[in-house]
């Protein structure tokens, strides 16, 4: 196990440094001219998959006195990687991103959670934060799963030509035995994406983007250390994520 999560590990790493990128709504329009709005939105797609919020955790609550924390990396394999390499002027020759990431989980009274991720991807200009409140309708016990709402946002920094946002509802379950605890979940996700750029020859309308999300998970707690695994499903791209952290 920890051979394999050493590897894991290691290959995040070379692949962030991989993912060199700026991106750059006018190298878009330079490089699509009569497709550019059409980009614009696959582009935004696929942000959307990649940047909206994952909060890489099951539905049982904390309680009052409960904390998670972590670091996670979530690799999204995007369904127009070379809309992507368009808008940084060819810097980009993956088929996907990799996206470190801070977490940080708090438990409060009633079966209420909030959240808070933080992310700046290496090598590029891209940052973005979010922020989740999470319910537990069912608490969860040793007959009954858990069962959580989750209302969460991100928002994207460091671009100036681009401004996006993504807002998410989701419904999660989970039922822990002994040290694992599988969850699944679906929603929607969002997301708002504006050109920020001068006025030219090709004039971008924004884009409102409405995705379907669904994921599934599995959290393994050994005592000092918190290990996950998350698959997510949003729109037509696919997100891989490790989380290592604590969660007491």
């Amino acid at each position: 196990m920890k051979k394999l999560l050493t590897l894991g590990l290691a290959t995040m790493l070379w692949t962030a440094q991989a993912n060199s990128a700026n991106i750059d709504i006018n190298d878009l329009i330079s490089a699509a001219q009569d497709q550019a709005q059409s980009q614009f939105k696959m582009l935004s797609e696929d942000l959307s998959s990649m940047l909206s919020y994952k909060a890489i955790t099951p539905a049982e609550p904390l309680g009052i006195l409960g904390i998670d924390l972590g670091i996670d990396f979530s690799y999204t394999e995007l369904a127009n990687p070379e809309v992507l390499e368009n808008a940084t002027g060819g810097d980009i020759t993956l088929k996907g991103m990799l996206v470190p990431k801070l977490h940080a989980f708090k438990g409060l009274p009633f079966g209420l959670d909030v959240g808070a991720v933080y992310a700046a991807i290496p090598t590029t200009e891209i940052k973005f934060w979010g922020a989740e409140l999470r319910y537990a309708i069912l608490s969860g016990g040793i007959a009954l799963p858990a069962v959580a709402v989750r209302l969460a946002h991100t928002q994207l920094n460091g671009v100036p030509t681009l401004d996006f946002s993504s807002n998410s509802l989701d419904v999660s379950i989970s039922k822990g035995f002994l040290m694992f605890t599988p969850y699944a979940g679906i929603g929607m996700v969002r997301s708002n994406s504006k050109a920020n750029i001068d006025a030219g020859p090709i004039e971008l309308k924004a884009e409102e983007i409405d995705q379907m999300k669904t994921f599934a998970g599995l959290n393994l707690n050994l005592g000092l250390m918190n290990l996950v695994y998350e698959f997510d499903m949003t729109g037509e791209a696919q997100t891989h994520s490790m989380k290592f952290g604590f969660r007491f």
